[in-house]
């Protein structure tokens, strides 16, 4: 099957698509033509391959003579569709085998086949957006989400979102307990009623990215911590508010400001609740030594530790305190020599 006729099949629209010009987008150049191309070629790479195999099984002995089969796609089995489909990314199923025809699409609804719901790496591919951070965004990744917890009847195991809302998080809480990692990076409306079900309904949780996300509180650590007893990996970033990069971050000034204060009571709290994290990153969080202090004594299998941009920290605070922690290997510090640029934070008295 060439790749012109791949692509005639998967997209029977592909001549108004690639009437589409490429667009410059927030400063970068975005071809969908060439982004289609680029699926279409993973998807005809699959197929050649199972083609071959299918090949060498199909030969036959006619007088002496080696004759091949060419395979029928279309009586394709369903647990040959679904080896196929496996090896495909959940965006290339999306853009490809379901446009097909109704059995492809079908069988990408499998619910072995939605296990999985990335988008983390959609995000990355395109540039940072303020328009992520309004309402009509948030409900059509709540929408998305929604659909995935439903094709998945339950055996959704990873989460990988931006932007989502406590509405979609807590949907897929109550329907989901087979839940292991979850990354809800930048979600300014995840609450902690919403990770409160989480901890609750999801026990064998065991790698949790929450940055950028302040209005989960504290609480929610605690809770997850007591709840989730295999937590392996905590990602607790925060948004810089001084150094070279400060004002290209992307997001509302005053959700900027209101970054998570109390970073000695979270340091307490996941030194306590969390004895077991080997991956923990707390980038530009508030934590002084006191904190500090807890995690090295209370996280004593800790391996990889990122505290840039932790400047109530020194790097010989770091050094005196670390020392302890006889398996790891990588710690990040606060850069101390690089130009400081300050976002003016307003003055807190308390």
């Amino acid at each position: 099957m060439s790749g012109v006729t791949l692509i005639l099949i998967i997209f029977p629209n592909v001549a108004k698509v690639s009437s589409v010009s490429p667009q410059l987008v927030n400063g970068h150049i975005y071809d969908p033509v060439k982004e289609l191309v680029s699926i279409v070629d993973n998807i005809e790479s699959l197929f050649k391959n199972l083609n071959q195999e299918a090949l060498n099984l199909m030969e036959v002995n006619d007088g002496g003579r080696m004759e091949r089969l060419s395979p029928n796609w279309a009586e394709m089995t369903r647990e040959c569709l679904l080896d196929i489909f496996s090896r495909l990314s959940q965006e290339e199923r999306w853009m490809g085998p379901m446009l097909v025809c109704k059995t492809w699409m079908n069988t990408c609804h499998e619910p072995s086949l939605n296990t999985i719901f990335d988008l983390e790496t959609r995000f990355q591919s395109f540039p940072e957006s303020i328009n992520w951070w309004t309402p009509e965004f948030e409900d059509k990744v709540d929408a998305f989400l929604r659909s995935v917890v439903d094709l998945s009847e339950g055996g959704l195991t990873e989460i990988r979102v931006r932007h989502c809302t406590d509405r979609s998080l807590s949907y897929a809480a109550e329907r989901c307990p087979k839940l292991e990692v979850l990354w809800i990076k930048s979600c300014p409306n995840v609450t902690d009623e919403s990770m409160t079900k989480i901890a609750t309904n999801c026990p064998n949780l065991r790698e949790l990215d929450v940055s950028y996300s302040y209005c989960i509180s504290h609480e929610s650590l605690s809770t997850l911590g007591r709840h989730c007893p295999n937590l392996e990996i905590l990602k607790r970033n925060l948004f810089p508010r001084q150094g070279p990069n400060v004002h290209t971050i992307v997001a509302p000034v005053d959700y900027i400001l209101a970054f998570p204060r109390y970073g000695n009571v979270e340091a307490h709290i996941i030194a306590r609740h969390m004895p077991r994290l080997k991956h923990l990153e707390l980038q530009n969080c508030t934590m002084a030594v006191k904190g500090l202090t807890s995690i090295c004594k209370g996280c004593s299998d800790l391996e990889y530790m990122d505290l840039s941009g932790c400047l109530a920290l020194t790097n010989s605070d770091i050094t005196r305190l670390t020392w302890s922690l006889k398996s790891l290997m990588q710690i990040k510090k606060p850069d101390f020599n690089r130009p400081v640029d300050i976002l003016r934070l307003p003055r807190n008295d308390n």
